[in-house]
């Protein structure tokens, strides 16, 4: 069994610009720069077959490139019992469409369908719930937040692993978003 989602990687500039915001907010578990990305489509754990059904499936997405940008901050939960940290993705339908057929590959490859609503987000920060401050405040201090556009040319499948720091990443495999779906 192999552990994987679907994402879009946040650009080390963008990430970078990120990094000031990793401050004033008790008990959070900053994510690592280079682990920031876009859930796509989370997979879980899968058989290395079906893994291997999936690739397939998403070499064939298609699409042409985009341009996104985060805009504003979020949690997941309300502001006592916040589990998590979001930076939010400026409104974009090239992105929707793209999650989208993420989606519709994922079934082809033999997934059930996806157990959440699809919301584009950059997880920063895990909370452990009762042990900081709320997240109220940050997200007060923080809501403006606009990164400059970045383009998005590809996405990739990623692996995903436990460790005694929190979950790590690893590409498996990319996928050019070269015009043709």
């Amino acid at each position: 069994m192999i552990r994987l989602f679907v994402a879009v990687p946040v650009p080390p500039d963008i990430a970078a610009g990120l990094a000031r915001r990793r401050r004033g907010l008790a008990g959070a578990r900053w994510r690592p720069l280079e682990s920031l990305h876009i859930t796509l489509r989370f997979v879980g754990d899968v058989a290395e077959n079906r893994a291997d059904d999936l690739d397939t499936e998403l070499g064939r997405v298609g699409g042409g490139p985009l341009e996104l940008s985060l805009r504003g901050v979020g949690s997941f939960g309300d502001d006592a019992g916040a589990r998590a940290v979001w930076a939010g993705i400026e409104a974009n339908s090239a992105l929707s469409r793209l999650a989208a057929r993420c989606e519709s590959a994922a079934r082809r490859a033999g997934l059930k369908a996806g157990a959440r609503a699809w919301r584009p987000h950059v997880t920063l920060a895990y909370l452990d719930r009762g042990q900081g401050a709320p997240a109220g405040a940050w997200i007060q201090a923080h809501n403006l937040l606009e990164s400059p556009p970045f383009r998005v040319a590809a996405f990739g499948l990623y692996s995903s692993w436990r460790t005694a720091e929190g979950s790590a990443y690893r590409l498996e495999r990319a996928y050019p978003l070269a015009r043709k779906a």
